[in-house]
């Protein structure tokens, strides 16, 4: 099975998040080692990491007002995971050794791609994830609205638009 290695190239420099994405990769790799004999409870436990895991990040998504699509990202691979995890307790063990294949590049990538974009959101703004709050704003400062992504992608949109009244 492959491994999962934690490296800075992880680090979204937001400290609950990157513990728990520390977490996922010691659970992640105690799955993927396991004994046949020993994989379901091992999956057990990976499952009920990244529900908490999730559940973190969803809740302080949630409190900003944070697009959707990050949210039911995480929905999709706990359908994925528990659909799995129950093809294994069946004896079906060929899928739980796929899942096991693929589960790193997508934690690479989610990590790199949209929880990035949600720590860069949540300091943009000032948000505290240990109190789950807004810091106050200075006179006359304004906060940033939507997630990174959203204002590059709506800047992005915005030249396009004015490029091609220009042409």
């Amino acid at each position: 099975m492959p491994s999962l290695a934690w490296s800075t190239d992880l680090d979204n420099n937001l400290a609950p998040m990157d513990d728990t994405h520390r977490e996922f990769v010691e659970c992640y790799n105690a799955a993927a080692n396991a004994a046949p004999e020993d994989f379901l409870a091992a999956l057990d436990a990976l499952i009920e990491h990244a529900k908490s895991h999730f559940d973190l990040e969803n809740g302080w998504m949630e409190a900003v007002d944070f697009p959707g699509c990050h949210r039911a990202e995480h929905d999709r691979v706990l359908a994925v995971m528990a659909d799995i995890r129950k093809r294994v307790e069946r004896g079906d063990h060929f899928l739980g050794r796929r899942l096991m294949e693929e589960l790193p590049a997508w934690f690479v990538n989610h990590v790199n791609g949209m929880d990035a974009a949600l720590a860069f959101h949540l300091a943009t703004i000032g948000f505290d994830v240990d109190s789950c709050t807004l810091r106050p704003l200075a006179e006359g400062e304004t906060r940033a609205a939507g997630c990174g992504c959203a204002t590059l992608a709506a800047e992005d949109a915005a030249v396009a638009n004015a490029a091609a009244r220009v042409a």
